[in-house]
């Protein structure tokens, strides 16, 4: 007997079987979350051990999964769920932060991030200060109080757990503790003095971090070992967790290529630009208040009046609370030196706000890419569009009228490509951190990374422990401009104009997931195999 299921019936299975992934992702999510040892997220050898079971359990019940006759939408999900996974796995082989990254036991954050969640690995029971609003009212007093009684605990299995040999990651590491003892100490001067619980805590949490820092320097001077994970490694993460379809040595190439473009192109540009004014940057507060001011103005109209992308009431507002304040000179840094010029281009950048703030008012249908994903799997094009744009809107543009401005798009670029080339010699291990830093500064136009050196320790520091962040601004750049052309040659064959506010819009609607998976719901081309 032959039986024939109707359309409805077939949907109503399909549905059913993407139910399945969506509990397998929840279970997998619960599973991520590591249970409490003495009241702080448990990092010890023994429970990873114990849990490799159940994680070879989850990953065994995804790849089982036939997603085959699936929208396309849907299994693009899968592909999300297996990244993540992939992502468990290499940490527990590779990268493992707990033993090697003293910095992954950082616990107090004084700011947002600007993409879905911390750049680089951080452990599961941060403290995120600037969610809290001072003077505190009891309940956040409370809050306050139990996220500070974790540190206590997490410090103490930090040095059990942290028997790696990574040096660089050793050393950096050990200032985010510095930090952390100076944010503590700020704390205390506002919290109440009537609150013996809380002050108790801090006081704990502050005695605590004293002591961890004795104890990581006491033990730097044996720490000899290279941190970067290898070239290999490199690349098998970012082809099988971050998706990126780019090998190390392809990469070097890429990143070397747009140094190269960048570096001419500022020539022609100040070539072009050479019989006009110098740019003068901002010399006081109103000036750069005014400044400020004139460039949300004139990027907001931009976008709407040049159509680039749909302009929603929440985007000016995201905007607006990060058009920065002024810096004496002498205190500027790589961002704050070209802002002081023109805010314009870093605005560009702040793309990133708009993504964020479509992220929370706007919730992904899809609960596996409605939250950020863990191991910064977002990063190509989260941080792939926002460098993207820099260079899109200038070109469709928004420099006319301020055309040294595009000198300044082009020394950002090489700015990325030269941090991210240093990034891929220290996890070849073919440079030291400073050596790679060195690169970064280099090869920095005009000097503009010899200002601030706590930048670029804070950048090639977390491009070590995050491996294929320090290259997704230009690889994810690279892979949102495929994208476009192969859009734009999709649509040209089939006799359709490409429209840039389309695109836009479609990009932003995908969520915050890889970029090779947004080419693949925008385009309907599959490049990624199971």
């Amino acid at each position: 007997m032959i039986t024939i299921l109707g359309l409805g019936t077939i949907q109503a299975q399909e549905d059913s079987e993407y139910q399945q992934l969506v509990n397998l992702f929840n279970e997998w999510r619960a599973f991520e979350t590591p249970p409490l040892l003495a009241g702080a997220p448990d990092y010890t050898k023994h429970r990873f051990n114990k849990d490799h079971r159940i994680f070879k359990s989850l990953q065994g019940r995804l790849n089982k999964i036939n997603f085959n006759s699936w929208k396309t939408e849907q299994q693009i999900d899968w592909f999300v769920v297996r990244a993540e996974m992939n992502g468990y796995d290499f940490n527990y082989r590779v990268l493992r932060p707990w033993e090697r990254d003293p910095a992954f036991y950082q616990t107090i954050w004084t700011y947002k991030s600007d993409v879905p969640a911390h750049e680089g690995p951080t452990n599961h029971a941060t403290l995120e200060l600037w969610t809290y609003v001072f003077p505190l009212e009891e309940g956040d007093q409370m809050r306050l109080t139990q996220e500070l009684g974790v540190i206590p605990p997490l410090l103490n299995q930090a040095r059990k757990n942290l028997t790696g040999n990574a040096r660089d990651l050793w050393i950096a590491g050990t200032n985010n503790f510095y930090q952390q003892k100076s944010h503590l100490e700020k704390l205390a001067k506002k919290i109440p003095e009537n609150n013996v619980a809380l002050q108790k805590a801090l006081g704990d949490a502050t005695k605590e971090t004293i002591t961890f820092i004795s104890w990581l320097e006491g033990r730097a001077q044996y720490k000899n070992g290279p941190s970067g994970v290898g070239k290999d490694n490199y690349t098998w993460y970012q082809k099988n967790v971050h998706l990126v379809p780019i090998s190390w040595e392809e990469e070097v190439n890429l990143l070397q290529r747009e140094l190269d473009r960048a570096w001419s192109s500022l020539v022609l540009e100040e070539k072009k630009n050479i019989n006009l004014p110098p740019m003068v940057a901002a010399r006081t507060p109103q000036e750069f208040d005014v400044m400020a001011e004139k460039g949300v103005v004139r990027l907001m109209r931009f976008l709407e009046e040049k159509e680039i992308m749909p302009i929603k009431p929440n985007m000016e507002p995201a905007l607006r609370e990060h058009m920065g304040s002024f810096v004496p000179e002498e205190e500027r840094n790589f961002f704050t030196i070209g802002m002081h010029y023109d805010p314009v281009p870093l605005y560009s950048h702040f793309y990133h706000w708009f993504d964020l703030a479509q992220m929370q008012d706007e919730p992904h249908q899809s609960p596996i890419r409605r939250g950020p994903l863990l191991y910064n799997i977002f990063d190509s094009k989260s941080e792939g569009i926002a460098t993207g744009v820099e260079e899109m809107f200038m070109h469709a543009g928004l420099y006319e009228d301020s055309p040294r401005s595009k000198e300044i798009i082009w020394i950002m670029i090489a700015q990325r490509a030269a941090r991210g080339l240093g990034s891929l010699y220290a996890h070849a291990n073919m440079m030291n951190m400073e050596e790679a830093g060195a690169v970064h500064v280099k090869w920095t136009p005009r000097g503009w990374m010899e200002r601030e050196p706590h930048l670029l320790k804070f950048e090639q520091h977390l491009y070590l422990r995050q491996p294929g962040y320090g290259t997704c601004y230009i690889t994810g750049k690279y892979l949102v401009e495929k994208m476009m052309t192969d859009r734009a040659r999709q649509l040209g064959a089939a006799g359709e104009a490409f429209v840039m506010k389309d695109f836009f819009e479609a990009f932003n609607d995908a969520g915050n997931i890889p970029a090779e998976l947004v080419r693949w719901e925008i385009t309907g081309e599959k490049t990624i195999a199971k």
